[in-house]
Parts: C-alpha cells; sequence; structure tokens
C-alpha cells in the first residue's frame, strides 16, 4: 500500500516509478479521490466544530431563560447531526474508493533495479558451480522418476487432475529429506525461529502481503471462505499484523516448512510435463521483519541463507537481479536463484528472496517505536524461498543422476535418508 501523502508531496516521482513498471500515471487521479476525501474530512470537521459550540450556546440560552433562542439552536443542532452523518458517508465512500485503487497497484522499484521489460532484462550478479559434464545425454526429472518407478502423474491425474505428482518410495523420502534438511539448516545455522503456520487464512490476511485483490484467480478458495496459502510467507508476514514491534527485538526471522497450492490460472501451458509447476508443492520460506535502516543488509543475508542451501547441495545455480517488468506486485527489489538442470540445460528459478521496503506493513499496520520517539514507524518486510523443495528435489534428481538411471544422494542428505548412497530402480 502507498502513502497517499508521499504521492501528494510528489505525484511525479510516484508516476515516474510507475512508469519504471510499466504502468500508466494515476497520480492525478489519485489526487482527485484525496482531494475529495479530505474536503469531506474538512466539512465534518466544520460541521462537528459547529455543533459543539451550538450546544454551548443552548446551556447559555436556556440559563437565560431564552427558550426561544434556546428551541432555534437545538433545531440547528439537529440538522447538523443530519448532515454530519451525510458529509461522514461521503467521506467513507470516497476513503474506500482511494483505498480500493491504492491496493491495486503495485511498489515502486528500488532505484538500483534495472529497467526492462521481462526475463530477458534481468542482471546476472554473480554464479556458482560449474555444471556437470555428463557422457550421455542426460535425461529430465519425470523421465528419471518414472523409470524408478517412483513418479505417477497418470494416477495423481486420475485423483486429483493435472499438476498433481503421486511420489512413493524413497524418492518420496528423498523429497521429505530435502525439507527437513533445508529447514535444519535455517533454523541451527542461521538464525530463523521455527513456525508452523496455518495453511488457510482470511481475506485480510492475503490483503496484507498483497495477494488480494488483484490476485484472487492464482489462489484456491474454500466453502468456507477461507483461501489456502499460496506461500507461507502470508501467514509468516502477518505474525506481526496490527501490532507495534519492539525496535530491539527487529529483525525478527521466521521460516516454516509447509505445503503451498497454486491455482497457476496464468500458467496455462507452461511446464504442464513434469512436476515443475504444480498446484501442490512443499517450500521452505524465509520471512525477516525489520528495521527500515536494515533492510537493505537483511535482503543480502537472506539471499546468502537460500544460496547456502545449494552449496552445501553442490547444486550450480547463479543470481539474478530482477529487472523492474518482472518483479512481484509487493517487491521492491528481488534477487531470483536459479538452479541448473542439465536435463532441460538451462537454468530455472529455484528461489526469489524479494524486499518489500513498508509496503506490506502500511496494508498489515505493522509498526514500531523509535527509542525516544512518540509515534510509530512501519517495519520493513522481506520474504524468500529458502528454498522450494519440488524444484530442489527436480534438481538433485537430474544433477546427480546417473547413466543407469539411478540417482546418487548428495552426501549433505544422506543422514536424512538412513545413510542411503543412491536411489535404484524398483526391480
Amino acid at each position: 500500500m502507498h502513502d497517499i501523502k508521499t504521492i501528494r508531496d510528489n505525484p511525479a516521482a510516484f508516476d515516474e516509478g510507475l512508469k519504471r513498471r510499466g504502468a500508466e500515471p494515476i497520480a492525478a487521479a489519485l489526487l482527485e479521490l484525496d482531494a475529495k476525501r479530505r474536503s469531506a474530512q474538512t466539512r465534518r470537521d466544520e460541521l462537528q466544530q459547529r455543533r459543539n459550540a451550538a450546544s454551548k450556546e443552548i446551556g447559555a440560552a436556556k440559563a437565560k431563560k431564552q427558550e426561544d433562542v434556546a428551541q432555534k439552536l437545538m433545531a440547528e443542532v439537529a440538522a447538523i447531526k443530519d448532515q454530519t452523518a451525510a458529509v461522514e458517508a461521503e467521506e467513507r465512500d470516497a476513503c474506500a474508493v482511494l483505498d480500493e485503487r491504492l491496493a491495486t497497484i503495485p511498489n515502486l522499484p528500488g532505484a538500483d533495479v534495472p529497467d526492462g521489460n521481462d526475463s530477458n532484462d534481468n542482471k546476472l550478479i554473480r554464479s556458482w558451480g560449474e555444471p556437470r559434464k555428463f557422457g550421455y545425454p542426460a535425461k529430465e526429472h519425470f523421465d528419471l522418476g518414472e523409470k524408478l518407478g517412483m513418479m505417477d502423474f497418470e494416477r495423481a491425474a486420475k485423483m486429483a487432475g493435472a499438476r498433481f505428482t503421486v511420489l512413493t518410495g524413497k524418492l518420496a523420502r528423498l523429497e521429505r529429506a530435502l525439507g527437513q534438511f533445508m529447514i535444519d539448516m535455517h533454523t541451527r545455522e542461521f538464525g530463523y525461529l521455527e513456525v508452523n503456520p496455518p495453511l488457510m487464512v482470511r481475506d485480510a490476511t492475503l490483503y496484507g502481503t498483497g495477494q488480494l485483490p488483484k490476485f484472487g484467480d492464482d489462489l484456491f478458495k474454500t466453502t468456507t471462505d477461507h483461501w489456502l496459502i499460496p506461500t507461507a510467507e502470508v501467514p509468516l508476514t502477518n505474525l506481526v499484523a496490527g501490532e507495534f514491534v519492539d525496535e530491539a527485538s527487529l529483525p525478527r526471522r521466521y521460516t516454516a516448512l509447509t505445503a503451498c497450492f497454486r491455482a497457476e490460472a496464468g500458467a496455462a501451458g507452461k511446464d504442464t510435463r513434469g512436476m515443475l509447476r504444480q498446484h501442490q508443492f512443499y517450500k521452505v520460506e524465509l520471512v525477516s521483519i525489520a528495521h527500515p535502516d536494515k533492510s537493505e543488509d537483511e535482503h543480502q543475508r537472506m539471499t546468502a541463507c537460500a544460496e547456502a542451501i545449494l552449496q552445501r547441495l553442490n547444486l550450480p545455480y547463479r543470481v539474478m537481479l530482477l529487472c523492474t517488468g518482472d518483479m512481484g506486485f509487493s517487491a521492491r527489489k528481488t534477487y531470483d536463484i536459479e538452479v541448473w538442470l542439465p536435463g532441460q540445460n538451462t537454468y530455472r528459478e529455484i528461489s526469489s528472496c524479494s524486499n518489500c521496503g513498508d509496503f506490506q506493513a502500511r496494508r498489515m499496520n505493522a509498526r514500531f517505536r523509535r527509542a525516544g520517539e512518540k509515534g510509530g514507524a512501519f517495519v520493513h518486510t522481506l520474504n524468500g524461498s529458502g528454498i522450494a523443495v519440488g524444484r530442489a528435489l527436480i534438481a538433485v534428481m537430474e544433477n546427480y543422476q546417473r547413466q543407469d538411471g539411478a540417482i546418487e544422494v548428495p552426501e549433505a542428505l544422506r543422514p536424512y535418508m538412513g545413510g542411503i548412497e543412491a536411489i535404484e530402480p524398483n526391480v
């Protein structure tokens, strides 16, 4: 959510930020709505002041036994009451329209975010590891999984339709091992607090992080008016919704391993084969509630924590700084981590780490009080995948495949796999 006062103070800068994101200028229209709201507020205050003054005059008239004067003043107060109700309704309507417009406007990009239209304009920041050279054609994960007899798309489709997968045996255990390995690393080594949050949330929770009202088609809704979470970012960030956070407690770092649910409404025809883009998947999420002065440092730290997972698994990757046209709605700056998939002979996103500034905090009303100051300031929120478990499984399968179709188990995962060194095909 944007601060209308900031827009009022510098509408040209606001429109320039939207232009960088490929959006039309809207400051003038917002300020027109704001003027209507402020005008109604002024008239309401003036009516209230006159009502208070008239009430005092009624008392004075009655004390002087000026009953006719008192009756006229009482009639005026009654009329003011009706006028005030009408003006308050006008003010509420103006506020609602303004808030509705503000709620659909994306965050403005940071000054260091490159301008661009899509992923082709993203900037390479760094890469790690060398893609393995196979002496044979590398297979994709779905070919490997089906040959192992542990990845079944047909049975999943019979039960649930497209974009679902059934994993069995050691491959199911490998996915579980990946999730546990990640959550252990983030809590034990990087100081994140593990949380087991609700998987279903209400409208206001999704509004706070920016999924609603604009992206409802990408979500699953229940018959009880709950929404299935698309990412644990939603409940983790909302842990501080409506609260004053102690400045000394910042940053607060949360992590969770949860199932996530996405309708993938905008992904028709994309990645329909395999389990790269699923309606249901597991992900380890990282969320930081940070001091505004420290959020950029926290962003770098969070990205490094996600990278450390891939380094420990010895999976080659690269870090991309997203351009203005490729960032998510709530982000002001985003790093995507892309892992090497030899079966596809390309890098694919496995983590996205974003600094949202105070954009989500304004929507959630999440603040902190600076030492020695009376008023509150909005915290900064950050979120990142630490990392997507299903995509990590894909990366391990493709990077650790053997020519006979077996999958070597990375050393970091062997303690979670009971010492198993390789997953062999079912016989």
